[in-house]
């Protein structure tokens, strides 16, 4: 999985399209929803060490929303972390590495965005 496999499904599923908002970050992109712009994805390069691994190598991360009452289950999947940079009670952090499985990052991806609706639209 990458970037623009990423980008291209946000795109055909949810009319996003990646943001790069720091002038110091170029790499980092958001993907937000149309409807209320809300964040339901960022997609970072950080050095692994960031999330306890024994490597300075640099790898490419999403951010995305996920159920609170789900995180504890979704980080024993290979590849998902708590969230780097972001509140760790209702974000995960996933590897786009190979580690975790592009069906599992599409599924995250969806659930993010449904969270990140608003509170009557989820009703």
């Amino acid at each position: 999985m990458d970037r623009d496999m990423i980008f291209k499904f946000a795109a055909e599923n949810f009319g996003a399209r990646p943001e790069y908002l720091w002038k110091k970050y170029p790499d980092y992109a958001v993907l937000r929803r149309g409807d209320n712009n809300k964040w339901f994805a960022v997609i970072m390069n950080i050095t692994k060490d960031k999330l306890g691994l024994d490597s300075k190598d640099e790898v490419d991360i999403i951010d995305v929303k996920c159920d609170p009452l789900m995180i504890g289950s979704a980080r024993m999947s290979d590849g998902v972390f708590p969230a780097y940079h972001m509140n760790k009670d209702h974000w995960i952090t996933v590897l786009l590495d190979g580690t975790a499985e592009d069906d599992l990052i599409y599924s995250h991806i969806a659930m993010s965005f449904k969270l990140a609706g608003s509170k009557n639209k989820r009703k």
